[in-house]
């Protein structure tokens, strides 16, 4: 279902044969790199180049805050956000050191943080002041959920416009991997003792309350599943919809996506709802620790890269995923050839 008049195109199917090739050619042993060489392919197939090029790369972070907040699903305050969307901005969250070292720009979008936020960097693109608790109401309009996916994608396509040639995806928002749950358990039909995690670390009583207000928000709104719009507008929140419009727009310019963590990930879950074709341009980073991650991951039929025991969130896996996204570049780029070590051998 994909009503956003976002056009993704197909693999190019020659580049990979070219980059696969390529690989083989090597000096190694054919499928020696594993992961690497799988990604290597995968870069030529979305952007059309042999061997692909990445050097500019951005993590774009979306904020937004969420009503169900309220209900003590977190056990942070969710004055937290807007403090967090400050700390990113001056540069000194875990995101920022890592993209640092990654040499990846920080692109901050305020889509639905309450309160203002006054920043030159930041990006103002609020849909509204939070989303509703769902628990008594939709999270939203399908109106607003569709401002939201715009918004995201939009800013994805001005980035590149820009020379971006890969984007991570990253977010803030208290409450948000309540959201996520409530999304994966409709879309994957799965009971929410499968799918909610204890978040930004709740304890026994926390998680089984969480739980039970998953289950209640699941059963109250009954959403669609194929149906990605109803979907967040009932149960999501409007930092999911922004990176879900980050996704797609960035499959539409052929530009590769690293996704981050559960959020994220979540993300990615409903834009495949939208075209599922977007699946082809996900690299997945890693493993989250929250519960129901691996279940999003084998929804989307992608594996990650990294297995670390994180769940922060902002965009780190993506960040910390960046370098092999590089590596296997420069492995098409300066490894030897087996006919090359050879002639050298023989001179």
């Amino acid at each position: 279902m994909n009503d956003l008049e976002i056009t993704i195109p197909s693999l190019d199917q020659n580049a990979m044969a070219l980059t696969g090739e390529r690989l083989n050619h090597l000096a190694k042993p054919p499928g020696s790199l594993g992961v690497l060489e799988e990604i290597a392919v995968r870069l030529s197939g979305i952007t059309g180049k042999v061997p692909p090029s990445v050097r500019n790369k951005a993590i774009i972070i979306m904020a937004g805050d969420h009503g169900i907040a309220s209900e003590g699903v977190s056990s942070y305050p969710q004055s937290l956000t807007r403090l967090m969307v400050h700390t990113i901005l001056r540069g000194g969250a875990a995101v920022n050191v890592l993209a640092r070292q990654a040499g990846a720009r920080t692109l901050v979008v305020d889509i639905g943080v309450k309160g203002r936020i006054e920043h030159p960097e930041l990006l103002e693109r609020k849909i509204r002041e939070g989303t509703g608790n769902m628990l008594r109401e939709p999270a939203m309009t399908e109106e607003e959920a569709r401002r939201a996916v715009i918004a995201g994608c939009d800013i994805a396509c001005a980035a590149i416009d820009q020379g971006i040639e890969l984007i991570g995806t990253g977010e803030m928002g208290i409450g948000n991997t309540t959201a996520s749950s409530a999304i994966l358990s409709v879309l994957s039909g799965f009971p929410p003792e499968l799918v909610v995690g204890r978040g930004t670390g709740c304890d026994d009583r926390q998680l089984q309350h969480k739980r039970e207000i998953v289950r209640r928000v699941v059963q109250k709104h009954r959403p669609d599943p194929r149906n990605p719009l109803e979907v967040l507008a009932k149960v999501g929140g409007l930092e999911i919809a922004g990176l879900a419009g980050c996704i797609l727009g960035a499959a539409s310019r052929r530009v590769p996506v690293v996704i981050d963590g559960f959020i994220s990930t979540a993300a990615a879950l409903v834009a495949s709802r939208f075209d599922a074709r977007v699946k082809d341009y996900i690299f997945a980073s890693h493993l989250s620790e929250e519960t129901g991650h691996d279940i999003m991951l084998n929804m989307l039929g992608v594996r990650p890269v990294l297995h670390m025991r994180m769940r922060l969130g902002e965009g780190t896996g993506a960040a910390l995923a960046f370098g092999l996204i590089d590596a296997s570049i420069k492995i098409l780029q300066e490894m030897d050839t087996l006919d090359e070590v050879t002639g050298r051998d023989s001179l």
